[in-house]
């Protein structure tokens, strides 16, 4: 199967939220999603193959040039066929076609070989408030 990439595509939130939930641990509540993403992101990309969502990423941003990657999940069974590479490469896409200079994202660290290897991230220092 053929996973197609879309930018700001059409998803409900019962298939983002099931997938994110799947993805990050967590028992679905029907986040609304669509709302969150319209109101607050510069964009997002929705994987799917066919029909199927099997990836995600939220682009969210500061209304100038900052864009921050929240949110990527693949499916499970989906895993290491290169989607979450591929969601990242049409965010990065579409966040420079805005205007973005900087792209942001901060993971745990079992994701470093993906952001840095896979996706050309660089290290930065950052600073972090758990709240």
């Amino acid at each position: 199967m053929t996973t197609t990439y879309t930018w700001r595509g059409a998803f409900d939130n019962t298939e983002v939220e099931s997938l994110h939930a799947a993805g990050f641990g967590y028992q679905p509540a029907g986040y609304d999603w669509l709302t969150q993403v319209t109101r607050h992101s510069l964009g997002w990309v929705c994987a799917r193959n066919s029909e199927r969502l099997v990836g995600f990423v939220n682009v969210a941003w500061d209304g100038s040039t900052h864009a921050f990657i929240l949110d990527t999940v693949v499916a499970a069974d989906m895993q290491r066929q290169s989607i979450g590479t591929g969601l990242i490469t049409a965010a990065t896409t579409h966040a420079r076609a805005a205007g973005c200079q900087w792209l942001h994202v901060d993971f745990e660290e079992h994701l470093r070989d993906f952001y840095f290897d896979s996706c050309g991230f660089r290290s930065t220092p950052a600073g972090l408030i758990e709240l």
